[in-house]
């Protein structure tokens, strides 16, 4: 009897667990919780990236204008040097000497001037009595004009061998970082030949690329990014920041017809010469005017085979994809060209819980400002490897 009666509590006790796993498996699991927020709607600027060089705005390959041998290096090598300061002499003592031989030859026509005039003063008070012919006054002022002549030729004579003898010192002809002095003093040198040295200017400084003939069309049918005084940015290799600001001057008259390109360059202030001539940087140009564009955060993008596409929470609080175009990067956040409006629901966090057609627990969330900088190190856009973007403005929701 108590073994039956044992039999029986224990297998009350099982009917009993049965029942209650039974009711509780039948309760539907709560829907996930995930969070959303309207799309941030800022005003920004595309930017396109290029790369390219900078340039020096004047470089001058410094040579003599006389022929001779040099004596002096009047510098250090690699130093910056101003207009007009020494750079090298050359032995004047055969300009001066050709400088003494034309005073000579000056001093000679002058004299023989005067005795012209004295022969024509006299000649005329001869002929008012009668004593001397017409024909030999007219001689006598013939033999004047040629002396007068003669005095001005020596006397240019005189200037250009003062020029020359001004010349053995060579003078740099712009201001700016020198290079190495490329022939020693006791070297025969010669006028406008030979090459002494290269200076090249520092301050500003441009920045010489190349851009696509595609870029230059839609530059030109947006009226922005193509015409002077355009602002961009630069950053050197080892430099994360587009810290360069500078302006574009030059935009090309042709495109290259083998290239498809056309070359540009932007003038950069370099006051502490830090920026050399050959330098290698990356370069951003501002390739739209400003305008109102909507940002979510990068990670509420899903790839859906060849789409794009967000997470939208509808009314009923049930989960639909949205196709979306892409636009750049800004820091973290990606530029929504259109698929979605400013007071759509976006998943911005639990996206990995979130699947069409589910039923979810919304939970406010706030899109983040934006952190980058104009001219920032926003990485490039995967819908557009050479396109960036940045605020212009703050930021209306």
């Amino acid at each position: 009897m108590k073994i039956n009666a044992l039999a029986a509590a224990v297998a009350a006790s099982i009917l009993l667990l049965a029942g209650c796993s039974k009711g509780e498996s039948a309760a539907p699991p709560p829907p996930p919780q995930v969070t959303v927020a309207n799309p941030r709607v800022e005003a920004v600027v595309d930017w396109d990236e290029y790369v390219g060089r900078f340039e020096a705005v004047q470089s001058v390959d410094v040579k003599p204008r006389v022929t001779g041998y040099l004596r002096t290096v009047a510098f250090r090598d690699g130093q910056y040097v101003r207009a007009g300061q020494t750079l090298f002499t050359v032995d004047a003592r055969p300009a001066q000497a050709q400088l003494d031989q034309a005073r000579a030859q000056l001093a000679r026509a002058q004299a023989t001037l005067v005795n012209a005039r004295t022969e024509l003063a006299r000649s005329e008070t001869l002929a008012k009595s009668q004593a001397a012919s017409k024909e030999e006054v007219e001689q006598r002022l013939a033999a004047v004009r040629a002396g007068a002549a003669d005095v001005a030729a020596a006397q240019a004579a005189v200037r250009a061998q003062q020029l020359n003898v001004g010349f053995t010192r060579v003078t740099a002809p712009i201001s700016g970082r020198i290079s190495e002095r490329l022939v020693d003093p006791g070297n025969a040198v010669s006028a406008d030949e030979t090459v002494l040295t290269r200076i090249v200017s520092t301050d500003p400084i441009h920045f010489a690329f190349e851009g696509s003939e595609a870029l230059l069309l839609k530059y030109l049918r947006q009226d922005a990014g193509a015409t002077p005084g355009t602002q961009v940015r630069i950053r050197l290799q080892d430099e994360a920041d587009y810290s360069h600001a500078g302006r574009l001057d030059f935009v090309d008259n042709e495109v290259k017809t083998g290239a498809g390109t056309i070359r540009a360059r932007a003038l950069v202030a370099n006051p502490d010469g830090f920026l050399r001539p050959g330098m290698f940087g990356h370069m951003r140009l501002a390739g739209s005017n400003p305008y109102r564009a909507m940002l979510v955060p990068d990670t509420a993008i899903v790839t859906d085979a060849a789409r794009r596409i967000v997470y939208i929470v509808g009314k009923a609080n049930v989960v639909a994809p949205r196709p979306v175009d892409l636009g750049p990067v800004i820091g973290n956040l990606r530029v929504i060209r259109s698929g979605i409006s400013p007071d759509d629901r976006v998943i911005i966090g639990g996206i990995q819980r979130a699947f069409p057609g589910q039923k979810v627990q919304p939970k406010p969330g706030r899109v983040p400002p934006l952190a980058v900088p104009e001219g920032g190190s926003a990485a490039p856009a995967a819908s557009a490897p050479a396109s960036t973007a940045t605020p212009v403005g703050p930021a209306s929701r």
